[in-house]
């Protein structure tokens, strides 16, 4: 086949606006060892988070890395309450590295209840009506290990339920038993410094991204807080991956 008459199967790519979903979205984008590129529809949602400056951020991200489209799903997931991201909860600030990783001995209130549940479900349906047969999520254990959602074992254990439970995944419809639908997790086992380092060497633009769970807004400009988990764990990132860090702190 003339590689100019190549079209590239699409995926979506769940979208953030953050660091790390911006990493996701331009490993998807360029061709890997034994995967091609794909033409990557970009999914963000607009949930109640208290942290929604990250979706100016995503459709940036969106235009930057030449997504082919890019959606904004609104969910009120604040009518569930249960998280600081959600609910009138502060937001914990200057916590370990121990607590962060390991969640303080519980799971954060950060944890935005069956997010990634949420999430991953609207996105395989979305992926149905494009035809859609891989879906990129930008979780990692390392950082977020007190995160349930965030696991290898979700991961893979959502991928079996979504293919049981589509018509694009349906073993009776197409005739076979593999899966067809994937659930792409590349971060999952790399550290945030891995992350950085990845995403530089793929022509991210770290600027465009934010991460903050608390932004502070002050003369029109929406500034990190510095002190969240998130923050945290962005800052030592650059920090250890020996890359500037271009986030604007309050």
């Amino acid at each position: 086949m003339n590689a100019s008459s190549f079209t590239p199967p699409p995926a979506v790519v769940l979208l953030s606006g953050g660091l790390d979903s911006a990493t996701t979205l331009a490993v998807a984008s360029r061709p890997r060892s034994g995967e091609p590129a794909f033409a990557c529809h970009t999914l963000a949602f607009d949930y109640g988070q208290r942290h929604r400056h990250e979706l100016v951020a995503a459709a940036h991200v969106a235009s930057a890395l030449h997504a082919a489209s890019h959606t904004v799903v609104n969910l009120d997931l604040r009518s569930f309450g249960g998280s600081a991201l959600t609910a009138d909860i502060a937001v914990p600030k200057d916590r370990t590295d121990h607590d962060i990783a390991h969640g303080g001995g519980g799971v954060p209130i950060t944890y935005v209840p069956a997010r990634n549940l949420v999430f991953l479900s609207l996105a395989t349906a979305y992926a149905e009506t494009l035809g859609a047969r891989d879906i990129f999520i930008g979780v990692n254990a390392v950082d977020y290990s007190g995160y349930p959602d965030c696991r290898p074992e979700f991961i893979r254990a959502f991928e079996h339920a979504a293919n049981l439970g589509t018509a694009l995944g349906n073993p009776t419809l197409r005739g076979g038993s593999a899966s067809v639908i994937r659930i792409h997790a590349p971060l999952i086992d790399l550290s945030k410094a891995d992350i950085i380092r990845l995403g530089v060497s793929l022509g991210v633009d770290y600027a465009l991204t934010h991460s903050c769970y608390d932004p502070i807004s002050r003369s029109g400009e929406t500034l990190a807080c510095g002190h969240c988990d998130s923050c945290h764990l962005r800052r030592e990132g650059f920090k250890t991956a020996g890359i500037p860090d271009p986030t604007p702190y309050a």
